[in-house]
């Protein structure tokens, strides 16, 4: 059985994976806390109540700013 890739742009960085991935799949992947982070879909701010049912297609862009808090 093989298993099918899409490559993505991650941070102006190629990123391969797998083709069912949602945002919340990649961001878990990547070891990112979902909770802290605000993501740019190709261009467009998503809210985090979306992450888990947008699946990323051949090409697509994501950019993925963490926030830190401090005093």
């Amino acid at each position: 059985m093989s298993k099918e890739y899409y490559k993505i742009i991650v941070n102006g960085e190629p990123f391969n994976c797998y083709k069912s991935m949602s945002l919340q799949d990649i961001l878990i992947y990547l070891d990112i806390n979902i909770q802290s982070v605000i993501i740019e879909y190709n261009q467009v701010i998503v809210n985090f109540s979306q992450f888990q049912y947008i699946f990323v297609r051949p090409n697509d862009c994501l950019e993925i700013i963490t926030i830190v808090g401090g005093g």
